[in-house]
């Protein structure tokens, strides 16, 4: 295969995140000898397109939004310089839907006479289990949630509940060194548990946030809560 990396990812925050997972990226294309493309970190168009899906859950309509506006993206750049197949490693996490995923790049690949998605179940155990000892062998930095601001403030929130400290974002001490450890943690069964424990999540977000309130300039401890 004759592969090209297109690194868009607007959605991911804060910069020193995205940064760093940019990095990772080209010190691996580098050493592979592949080429990639670093494009624009348009992050204020991600924010308008999100606006009004900022309790959407995992897997939600703010996840739709995000992969068409990523895959839209790619895909004009592969009718652009002459690329024929575009696809995604968005599709090997377990933790994605993979047809919410795949329709994304359909729909963005269709546009473009020529262009096509390249469609796989990358979710497989083989398939796990290799990105895994890929990551182990290489000391990829540990992604610890999903990208976005959002993803974040869920992430933590997840964690609290079940006693564990929030994310230090960027720490150079996260990265994956066990593939059987790491592989376990995206395994069918943990994820399964994860969605089936928080059907209602959305629904709890609006109401932990909605208490929440900033008393601003010289207000009093007590009312402000944020």
């Amino acid at each position: 295969l004759d592969v090209t990396i297109f690194f868009y990812n607007p959605n991911i925050h804060p910069r020193k995140e995205y940064e760093l997972r940019k990095a990772e990226n080209v010190r691996y294309a580098q050493q592979l000898g592949v080429p990639i493309i670093d494009a624009d970190y348009d992050v204020d168009e991600w924010f308008r397109r999100a606006r009004g899906l900022e309790f959407s859950p995992e897997r939600g309509a703010r996840c739709t939004m995000c992969f068409d506006m990523r895959m839209e993206r790619t895909a004009l750049y592969a009718h652009e310089h002459g690329f024929n197949v575009i696809t995604t490693t968005n599709a090997t996490s377990r933790w994605k839907d993979a047809a919410q995923v795949d329709a994304s790049g359909q729909r963005a690949a269709a546009r473009y006479d020529g262009v096509q998605y390249w469609w796989r179940d990358w979710q497989t155990d083989e398939m796990s289990r290799r990105k895994y000892e890929i990551n182990a062998q290489q000391r990829f930095y540990k992604q610890e949630y999903c990208g976005c601001t959002y993803s974040l403030r869920d992430s933590n929130l997840w964690r609290a509940k079940q006693g564990l400290p929030p994310i230090d974002v960027g720490s150079s001490e996260s990265v994956y060194s066990d593939a059987s450890a790491d592989s376990e943690e995206e395994s069918r069964d943990v994820v399964a548990g994860f969605f089936r424990d928080s059907a209602a999540f959305e629904e709890e977000l609006r109401a932990t946030y909605a208490r929440r309130r900033k008393g601003g300039v010289g207000a009093k401890p007590a009312d402000d809560n944020w």
